[in-house]
């Protein structure tokens, strides 16, 4: 509307009402988070669980699996309480290569969904990611140095040599978009003793929801590729 009526030249009035405030949940957990984020992996516990730090240290959520499922069954915290429910995370199928995995958030609306690519991930890992509702992936989370996780994973798990080789072998996994060839996230793989650790970059900006779901696919991406050395 312009500020002047009998002026059609003049420019328009701002809005005096202040925006409606954003009703989705995951916005106090992501919206002010300090990039990149630190995926913990407690690996010394009877039940697995994963602790999601950003840059300054806060924990932005607490994921513990639900052990004794035939189907992947996990729940999402936004911190160590456990005492406010973030969403959970499904399978689709008894695990397999095949499986997809669906995020909901706390009130069961659709986050999004990520699923391997089978035989194409023998030696390169390959996931897909599906935003809410798209039959088509929006993302494709590929392994960028398959050699490095081959030999992680081998001499890894071999006493004393498994101590240099954290520091030598660091797999790296990267989301890009389908649709713009736009790389959106990046995976790592730390160095670490007693516990699993995984650095989270943003790339390019990205709507909360698409983060979101993009987190927990690079999380399930790490569990699968983990159970797989």
């Amino acid at each position: 509307m312009n500020s002047d009526p009998l002026n059609p030249y003049a420019p328009p009035q701002t809005d005096p009402r202040p925006a409606p405030p954003s009703t989705d949940r995951l916005e106090p957990v992501l919206g002010g988070v300090t990039w990149p984020l630190t995926f913990h992996f407690k690996i010394l516990t009877f039940a697995p669980k994963v602790i999601v730090r950003d840059a300054t240290g806060r924990e932005v959520m607490h994921v513990r699996q639900r052990l004794f499922k035939l189907r992947e069954h996990v729940e999402l915290f936004t911190d160590s309480t456990r005492a406010t429910r973030l969403g959970e995370i499904r399978a689709d199928r008894v695990i397999d290569w095949s499986a997809r995995y669906s995020f909901t958030d706390a009130e069961g609306a659709p986050i999004g969904s990520v699923g391997r690519k089978g035989w194409r991930s023998m030696w390169r890992a390959h996931y897909d990611v599906f935003n809410p509702g798209d039959q088509k992936a929006d993302f494709a989370v590929t392994e960028e140095n398959p050699f490095a996780k081959v030999m992680d994973g081998i001499f890894g798990q071999i006493p004393l040599l498994g101590l240099v080789t954290v520091w030598l072998f660091h797999p790296r996994y990267a989301a890009t978009s389908i649709s713009t060839s736009t790389p959106a996230m990046r995976l790592t793989k730390l160095p670490a003793f007693l516990e699993g650790r995984f650095k989270l970059d943003l790339l390019t900006p990205l709507p909360v929801r698409q983060q979101m779901n993009l987190i927990l696919s690079f999380f399930m991406l790490s569990l699968l590729e983990r159970r797989r050395g």
